[in-house]
């Protein structure tokens, strides 16, 4: 016999000889693994905040309230206690919208320093170029993650696996070939991202998209668009076409954001647009981050015909002085070359006027004869703080990071943490409690997972703990890698991911699956 064993058979025959006053609490529980003691419970669901206790046992909620454990208990049956003295307590935070390889960087603690306990990958139509994609989340479960992960598939990989890639009119065979996939991939993925500004999304037309969102609505899934044009100008036509594929799927606008619109008032037509279109049936919801610069591929610059090695070097010969004009328009419209920042060697830190200036030539020609679309990615200073701060206050917009651990922009360790210093603590923009919902329950109910998100018995036990008035965002354009401060403890699926800056030498993340899918 074990001396675990042995403990917890004469522990149950003491407990069993007390008086009714003196009954065991939790009864069900030989062994607690978390008692939080005293904290301001956020539970994630916008309520009001109150003070509680919280019970945790392998890794699940098991009770909220008033504690009644006994001596005897706290001695031999509670495996740790965590005083959280007043400290906020809330549901671990959901990345609606994330990035990187946790093949190559499994550990991720970027993330888990800011209170992300589910990241979301597959973004932006691009996932594992591999079919079956559960051949490569097997391998991930294999090697672990920190976060959980919420995994989608990409519809622009989708395309380069079904041999359609770039073609604008691919014939019926590829794509039922590609429907075939997307349904079986389906079955254990949350949804389908769309990358409509990229190659080799930016081909596919209405007819192909509507059918996409056919098998998506099947599968009950999720479509998250990064949609074709974020241009102020372009943005209407770009949420329009989003929105048909709204009438057979449930559909997300990836960090909305209007490139080059300005003000309150332009946010609240944005805005009104989605509200119109959620009173008419469309389940349509989108996210932010709280960064008035957006990262991607320099290939954002170039025009459609030129975003490929092919046709960039078709238009470099053929068309080069119509590429140049393009290119300095466009750049000078992005509030010009000084608000491109280059993140990719050997460029990393610059922007793209002091290179040119450096090298004596134009920019255009610097994009041209030394980058080209696929040759870097940067940072653009193209959005407007008060616009973008009044989409964050809707209450059908989400909060994500965009980010990733090697991205050379501070929203991948600092998204979460900006949330809560900025927009709740100094500037009182939201409540806490909404802050919280937006990074919770939101979250969790735009992808369709029923077991966290919020602070209530029986759900996983994704959990932050931590004092508001001491979260830092301390990643910034030119040092972006700063990890966030404050979080004090996070706890992934009932385990102590992240203590005092310090992560866990073990991962605890999980391949998350959709309801009734394992």
């Amino acid at each position: 016999m074990s001396v675990r064993l042995f403990f917890k058979i004469i522990l149950l025959s003491l407990l069993g000889a007390c008086s009714d006053n003196q009954k065991i609490f939790l009864p069900d529980y030989t062994e607690i693994d978390y008692l939080i003691k005293n904290g301001k419970i956020v539970d994630g669901t916008g309520n009001e905040a109150f003070f509680s206790d919280l019970v945790i046992v392998e890794d699940e909620i098991v009770f909220i309230g008033d504690t009644r454990f006994s001596e005897i208990d706290k001695q031999n049956r509670i495996k740790n206690i965590i005083h959280a003295d007043g400290r906020v307590v809330t549901p671990g935070f959901i990345d609606l919208h994330s990035h990187g390889d946790p093949l190559k960087y499994p550990s991720m603690p970027n993330f888990l320093a800011m209170g992300v306990t589910t990241i979301t990958l597959g973004q932006d139509g691009a996932s594992p170029e591999i079919h079956p994609l559960s051949s490569w989340i097997n391998r991930l479960e294999e090697r672990g993650i920190g976060p959980n992960l919420a995994m989608f598939v990409g519809h622009g990989t989708l395309r380069n696996l079904s041999g359609i890639k770039t073609d604008n009119n691919p014939d019926p065979e590829k794509i039922n070939g590609m429907l075939s996939m997307l349904d079986e991939t389906l079955k254990y993925t949350f949804g389908l991202s769309t990358g409509l500004e990229y190659s080799p999304g930016l081909n596919a037309k209405s007819a192909e998209l509507k059918e996409i969102a056919k098998v998506v609505g099947k599968n009950n899934r999720l479509i998250m668009s990064h949609m074709r044009n974020e241009d102020d100008d372009e943005l209407e036509s770009s949420i329009s076409e989003l929105l048909q594929q709204g009438e057979y799927a449930k559909i997300h606008i990836s960090h909305l954001k209007a490139v080059y619109g300005k003000g309150e008032k332009r946010a609240d037509e944005i805005l009104s647009i989605l509200d119109s279109a959620r009173r008419n049936g469309i389940d349509v919801t989108a996210e932010v981050y709280p960064y008035t610069a957006s990262y991607t591929g320099i290939g954002i610059v170039f025009p459609i015909w030129s975003k490929t090695p092919e046709q960039f070097q078709e238009a470099k010969m053929n068309r080069r002085d119509e590429l140049a004009t393009y290119l300095r328009n466009r750049v000078n419209r992005r509030n010009g070359p000084e608000a491109t920042l280059l993140g990719t060697p050997p460029y990393t830190g610059r922007t793209l006027a002091s290179i040119a200036h450096e090298k004596e030539i134009n920019f255009e020609d610097l994009l041209i004869d030394e980058i080209g679309p696929n040759g870097a990615s940067g940072a653009y200073f193209v959005m407007n703080d008060e616009l973008q701060d009044r989409l964050l206050t809707d209450p059908y917009v989400g909060v994500c990071s965009d980010g990733s651990i090697s991205g050379f922009h501070p929203r991948g360790h600092g998204t979460f943490a900006k949330i809560i210093e900025k927009y709740v603590v100094q500037e009182k923009l939201l409540k806490l409690e909404e802050a919280i919902r937006k990074m919770t329950s939101f979250s969790a109910n735009i992808l369709g997972i029923h077991d966290r998100g919020t602070l209530e018995v029986g759900m996983k036990a994704d959990i932050n703990i931590f004092e508001p008035n001491n979260i830092r965002a301390l990643a910034t354009y030119p040092n972006p890698f700063v990890l966030a401060e404050g979080f004090d403890i996070v706890l992934v699926n009932g385990k102590k991911a992240w203590q005092d800056q310090n992560q866990s030498q073990q991962l605890w993340g999980r391949v998350l699956r959709p309801k009734n899918i394992r």
